[in-house]
């Protein structure tokens, strides 16, 4: 793993693929990391620089600094900080789960990212998504809330129900993943004090709608990947992104919830290559 030091502590990350070839930077979302797509990375083309940064999510090894924003838009500036920290330019940027990342291309001025990739993921105003998002606003207000939590993630059973990753992923997630996501978290007070930061933010509903709508002068190419069957990312918005994004396009995945990197990997990696070779 390669590490990255800012001003708000260490952020990990992987580095896969060609050192000189354009990069394209795959987020994850709430409680996972970068082994989010395991299942994906070996089909995806060569002679691109992949990079996965593990961001303070839940499922980081590192945890930040006492005091560090945390807060949506902390967390956004975080990640701006990570792409500024290793010089990217002309990135694309892949979208999933957790929506903060939508907000980056405003942020950085179109000068680090010049594609992006929107797997399902929170926009508009669906911040916290659905009902797994109310789900773990009810554990973050709970003292422990976020422990247990992690420890449903490593029961086969409940991880199947709606309560924890049953309206995420279609398909049973590997223990080896699991355990990847969780380690951290449970056995780190620092990781899970990170994550409450995050989920304990102020979410205007107002405010991330407007935040959204600025896509809308994105001008470089998008592509919106959703999954028609899942609604914890709402139906709608797959479509409304694409429109709202002048070069946007839509693909849909069948057979899939939000997790579409985990239930169809290889339709994923053939959406995205696809896209990556022809822009």
């Amino acid at each position: 793993m390669g590490r990255v030091e800012l001003a708000a502590g260490t952020i990990e990350y992987r580095e896969q693929g060609d050192r000189d070839g354009p990069p394209v930077v795959l987020t994850h979302g709430l409680l996972m990391n970068d082994h989010q797509w395991d299942l994906v990375l070996p089909l995806l083309p060569e002679g691109f620089r992949y990079l996965l940064p593990v961001l303070p999510l839940g499922g980081h090894r590192i945890p930040m600094k006492v005091g560090t924003d945390l807060t949506m838009r902390g967390m956004v500036a975080l990640l701006s900080d990570f792409l500024s920290s290793l010089e990217l330019q002309d990135a694309t940027l892949v979208v999933s789960d957790w929506g903060g990342p939508l907000f980056l291309p405003e942020l950085s001025n179109g000068q680090r990212i010049s594609r992006l990739v929107i797997c399902p993921a929170e926009a508009y105003g669906n911040f916290p998504p659905g009902f797994p998002g109310k789900v773990v606003k009810v554990a973050t207000s709970l003292p422990g809330g976020i422990l247990f939590a992690l420890h449903q993630f490593r029961s086969r059973v409940l991880r199947r129900t709606p309560l924890v990753l049953g309206l995420m992923a279609k398909k049973p997630i590997s223990d080896d993943m699991i355990r990847q996501w969780t380690d951290p978290g449970i056995a780190s007070a620092g990781v899970r004090r990170d994550v409450l930061a995050y989920c304990r933010t102020k979410f205007s509903k107002p405010a991330l709608i407007a935040a959204t709508e600025k896509l809308r002068d994105f001008t470089g190419p998008a592509l919106v990947i959703w999954a028609p069957e899942t609604n914890v990312m709402r139906r709608e918005h797959g479509e409304q992104l694409a429109n709202l994004i002048p070069k946007g396009e839509l693909a849909d995945i069948d057979d899939a919830y939000v997790l579409i990197m985990l239930d169809q990997p290889q339709r994923t990696a053939e959406l995205i290559g696809e896209f990556l070779l022809s822009t």
